[in-house]
């Protein structure tokens, strides 16, 4: 396991350790990985990301989908790969600004919601209702705006019982302040493959699209996305420290050595099938036409 920084607000650390703990819930740190909980202000102890990769999500955990009927999370999985935030639907600020960078990488996407890929957006306050989640779904369809979302951007609440095993396979760690009324809590979105296996982190409040389609590709087990894709999924490796695709130099250099060769190939190919003859020919009538000019 690798424990891995909330990227909480540095204001709302600032808030936490000098000023209050009222705005515990609206930050994120900047570096990688999580200080040891006996360092970290008041009120943030039991914040951050503790990386679970290949970590299975829990199937039979219940909740409740948007329209309040009984689901449990394994009624999501094996079909396609997904997207998992937790947020909380009430939140003043930072969960609306996550749903928000996540709506915008996904309307960059050329994959579309409930088609290539699923969303699953739970909320981590066992006191919101499915009617709270009702709002936020319509609010964030009608901003993506594609066809088919619906049936595939799903928001959920739940038992406290089911909140608390879910976010611990996540390695999702948070906090009540009960002065407050609201929650220190970590930004980060989790790729699950078709099984509900944990694949990839992505943190912060903005998501990059090509990291998030690369991210899909490879939790689906290249059963999506183009030959380019599988190309660029060669090239680039998902570094989990960081939790974005970086370049493999190794593999860009064999692939345009490789591309060179085939061009050099293709070249020889070419000649040696049009040989000498048609070069001559072509010299030949060349010098016929500037003999009959001349004459």
């Amino acid at each position: 396991m690798v424990s891995i920084s909330s990227k909480l607000i540095v204001g709302a650390v600032l808030a936490a350790s000098v000023f209050s703990s009222t705005a515990l819930g609206q930050g994120i740190t900047q570096g990688p990985l999580s200080p040891p909980a006996n360092v970290r202000p008041p009120g943030l102890k039991n914040v951050g990301i503790e990386q679970h990769l290949d970590e299975q999500i829990p199937p039979a955990l219940a909740f409740r989908d948007e329209t309040g009927k009984a689901v449990t999370l394994g009624d999501y999985f094996g079909k396609k790969p997904m997207i998992l935030n937790l947020v909380y639907y009430q939140c003043p600020m930072l969960c609306g600004e996550v749903l928000t960078g996540l709506e915008s990488a996904l309307r960059v996407l050329k994959f579309d919601v409930g088609k290539e890929f699923d969303v699953l957006t739970v909320s981590f306050d066992p006191k919101e209702t499915p009617e709270m989640a009702a709002t936020k779904k319509a609010e964030y369809l009608k901003r993506y705006g594609r066809s088919g979302a619906a049936e595939g951007w799903h928001f959920l609440t739940g038992s406290a019982a089911s909140i608390d095993a879910l976010t611990k396979a996540a390695g999702f760690q948070y906090q009540y302040d009960p002065k407050s009324g609201q929650f220190a809590h970590a930004t980060a979105i989790m790729v699950l493959t078709p099984e509900g296996k944990i694949a990839q982190y992505y943190y912060g409040v903005e998501f990059a699209p090509k990291d998030l389609r690369l991210g899909l590709i490879q939790a689906s087990e290249n059963k999506i996305g183009t030959v380019v894709d599988q190309v660029l999924l060669y090239c680039y490796h998902y570094d989990p420290d960081t939790g974005k695709y970086g370049a493999i130099i190794s593999r860009v250099l064999q692939l345009a050595a490789g591309a060179t060769v085939l061009i050099l190939g293709t070249f020889l190919i070419v000649m040696f099938r049009t040989g000498p003859t048609s070069w001559t020919q072509s010299r030949e009538t060349h010098g016929d036409e500037r003999r009959i000019a001349n004459d």
